[in-house]
């Protein structure tokens, strides 16, 4: 991932609607989910709130739809997430990544993260 789509991701990630709809969408797996699962699940998001929202995410290339008959399923881009990490870390540690595995072990992303222990 290069520098301008890695900031057209992190705008589309800073508004806290289409995080949610992100990591709810992480959480649902390659299965994906319809709008008005997602819409539910996010506080019964209007339809015209959620459409500009899922759309934004489209076009920062971070979620992807499919038809099935008359729904639209909504799904994370696994690969355009996995870039983002990437792109964070890499060069990491000054040439040291395993100080970096801490970082990526997957802790509880509701808890506050410990800024102390930043090397």
């Amino acid at each position: 991932m290069l520098e301008p789509e890695a900031l057209a991701a992190f705008a589309a990630l800073s508004q806290e609607t289409r995080l949610r709809i992100v990591r709810l969408l992480v959480q649902a797996g390659p299965e994906g989910l319809v709008a008005g699962a997602i819409g539910q699940a996010i506080g019964g998001a209007s339809t015209s709130r959620l459409s500009f929202h899922l759309t934004h995410l489209e076009h920062a290339g971070l979620v992807q739809s499919r038809r099935e008959g008359r729904f639209i399923i909504y799904t994370a881009a696994y690969p355009a997430l996995a870039g983002l990490v990437d792109f964070l870390m890499r060069e990491c540690c000054q040439g040291h990544p395993e100080l970096c595995a801490p970082g990526l072990s997957g802790g509880d992303p509701d808890q506050p993260t410990d800024r102390s222990t930043a090397p």
